[in-house]
């Protein structure tokens, strides 16, 4: 079991940020609320770093937009990479923060502040309180997908720290930050009690006026001792239902985690709506009083999501339980005073989940001793224990089923050296092996139709993973996967397309091409994963898969079917692409062939055409 116990001085990094930048941080961003009108803030920390902060925005229920849980599609443009890139899906975020970047972005400065603080080399560090961390958030994502992708690695990468922040995202949202691999730059401090950061796992009708302005920063009742006293019951009641809700989605998660068969739990998710927002980077749970202060740090998203329900749940005290509900929201105020007197205590990292103590008696050593008392800090008792193990071992097997596809790397290499020779063979033919495969009267082709079956049975098992993201966040960015996923799709793919044309699947129906009906998962995603890490535009038609446009043209214009001027805008698209894919040296040499099917289907177009035609110098 790893655990860090450490004295924290001023000066001394946690994580990637020292203590007093934090602490200065915190103060700025509270301080930020006094002029909520205001966009941004900026201020020098020393003459390498900088802090950019953010005030928070009017009241709770504002951040629902009037919905539920107030979700969205993120902004592709302003964040492309906040996606699952096999499964095309965008992340799910707050509408109301993400409009309220929106509005910082193109209404202020804020780009140009970055800018040059990049050009000078200095750590920006992103920070907010409240409502105003969620804008933080945006703004550390916008800056490293602008200045730290495979194709820009420019400046310092940016950091971000949030205090008592609301969730932001959906899982999607999660897994993005965790495959980029830019969870790291986020550090999120919650006090145990603090409501906000739970506030989004309810919907909007457990709110109330008077709780929702206590976070607004515009209302004369922001954060104050008033609101806590003179609505104990609005304020009991918002702690109730906010927990409620977040005990239906933690006890939901978890039962998936475990592999619950309980069909009551799985399929309730029909019937009540769910909060879709899970949290994402590193979080900082602060427990504790006098010298027994701690700052205790969860990387794992799920367990995270499990501590922010079981450690702001009622003690059995009495006394302690009463006074629950009004320390959820008092602990919202009371961060920076906290992170001063927290300065010099210890921090506890839980890195090994699986291994935590299930109670005292099982907490034999130094190291486990200090791991139950933290655990014990936050009042995680032996149901909230099992659930960071249930946790631990999800992301434990993920990580084991790329270690069986990792295993079956020799043997995709291994078929697809055997497709290639038979590439070769009917290069020697000259003859391309599309052709050669779609006519299927040699030895050869039969043999090099198992092979095909075969690599599609082992691309198939890592794209239904995947599907289910029951593989690491990381796996779709890993180079060796997208070169080996890229090499599968050239060789593998053009016989998929031979063979659905061989069998004229595309006669039954006009809109079943190979495109629209045949192609596989197994070829899209491999696709997506290449786009996505060299930041290319989407191509609908790729070198792997155009086979199936010239079948499709071909068929359109034979037989009187149709005319040129039909399908002309077709061809002359795809003659840009083949020209493309020929210059930079992707399109297989066989496939410009005399005897191919590209170039007997060019040679019937108009002479009009093929004599301007960007492709002619290629073929004649």
């Amino acid at each position: 079991m790893s655990a860090l116990s450490c004295n924290k001085q001023k000066g001394e990094r946690t994580g990637m940020l020292r203590g007093d930048v934090i602490e200065k941080a915190c103060a700025l961003s509270l301080k930020a609320h006094k002029s909520p009108d205001k966009h941004y803030f900026v201020e020098k920390v020393n003459r390498n770093e900088v802090i950019i902060y953010f005030p928070g925005s009017e009241a709770v229920k504002d951040w629902y937009s009037q919905t539920n849980f107030g979700e969205t599609k993120v902004d592709l443009h302003l964040f492309p990479s906040l996606k699952s890139i096999g499964n095309e899906e965008p992340a799910l975020v707050n509408e109301a923060f993400l409009k309220r970047f929106q509005d910082i972005f193109h209404r202020s400065a804020l780009q140009a502040k970055v800018e040059k603080a990049m050009n000078k080399g200095k750590q920006i560090v992103f920070a907010g309180h409240s409502s105003g961390a969620p804008v933080a958030i945006l703004a550390t994502l916008w800056a490293l997908e602008k200045y730290q992708t495979p194709k820009s690695h420019f400046g310092i990468p940016p950091q971000c720290v949030t205090f008592g922040s609301p969730l932001v995202g959906n899982h999607i949202f999660s897994h993005a930050t965790r495959r980029e691999n830019w969870a790291h730059h986020f550090f999120h401090y919650v006090m145990r009690y603090d409501m906000v950061p739970r506030i989004l796992l309810a919907p909007l009708s457990s709110l109330c006026d008077p709780i929702s302005q206590y976070f607004n920063p515009k209302s004369k009742s922001f954060m104050s001792e008033s609101v806590r006293r003179a609505n104990a019951t609005a304020t009991s009641d918002f702690y109730f239902a906010t927990m409620s809700n977040a005990a239906t989605i933690t006890n939901y998660v978890a039962s998936k985690l475990m592999g619950s068969t309980e069909t009551t739990l799985l399929t309730m998710a029909n019937f009540i709506p769910l909060s879709p927002y899970r949290p994402f980077g590193t979080y900082i749970f602060c427990t504790g009083n006098g010298q027994l202060r701690k700052q205790i740090v969860i990387k794992n998203p799920e367990a995270v999501l499990q501590v922010l329900f079981f450690s702001a749940q009622l003690s059995t005290e009495e006394a302690e339980a009463a006074e629950v509900p009004y320390r959820s929201l008092r602990e919202h105020a009371i961060y920076g005073t906290e992170l001063q007197k927290m300065g010099t205590q210890n921090v506890v990292n839980l890195d090994q989940l699986d291994k935590i103590p299930l109670s005292e008696d099982a907490a034999g050593g130094s190291t486990a001793t200090i791991i139950n008392t933290a655990l014990d800090d936050l009042g995680l008792g032996l149901r909230a224990r099992l659930f960071l193990r249930a946790a631990a071992e999800w992301e434990a097997r993920r990580f084991d089923n790329e270690r069986k596809f990792n295993e079956k790397k020799a043997f995709v290499e291994e078929k697809l050296k055997e497709l290639q020779k038979y590439r070769e063979f009917w290069e020697h033919q000259k003859r391309g092996f599309y052709d050669g495969f779609r006519e299927h009267e040699k030895t050869e082709d039969f043999s090099a139709n198992v092979t095909r079956l075969d690599l599609a049975g082992v691309w198939d098992e890592i794209i239904e993973k995947l599907r289910s993201y029951e593989l690491p966040d990381e796996f779709e960015g890993k180079k060796e996967w997208i070169d080996l996923g890229t090499r599968f799709r050239k060789l593998v793919e053009p016989l998929d397309v031979a063979n659905y044309y061989r069998h004229a699947r595309h006669y039954k129906d006009g809109a079943n091409s190979y495109m629209d009906k045949g192609r596989a998962k197994r070829y899209r995603y491999p696709q997506r994963w290449l786009e996505h890490a060299e930041r290319r535009p989407r191509e609908v038609i790729s070198e792997s898969c155009f086979w199936a446009e010239v079948e499709d043209i071909r068929y359109k214009t034979s037989n009187g079917n149709g005319l040129f001027e039909d399908v002309k805008e077709r061809v002359e698209r795809l003659e840009a692409q083949i020209k493309g894919w020929s210059v930079k040296g992707d399109l297989a040499k066989d496939a410009l062939l005399e005897g191919s099917t590209l170039v007997k289907w060019w040679k019937t177009l108009p002479s009009s055409h093929r004599e301007q035609s960007c492709i002619r110098s290629f073929i004649e």
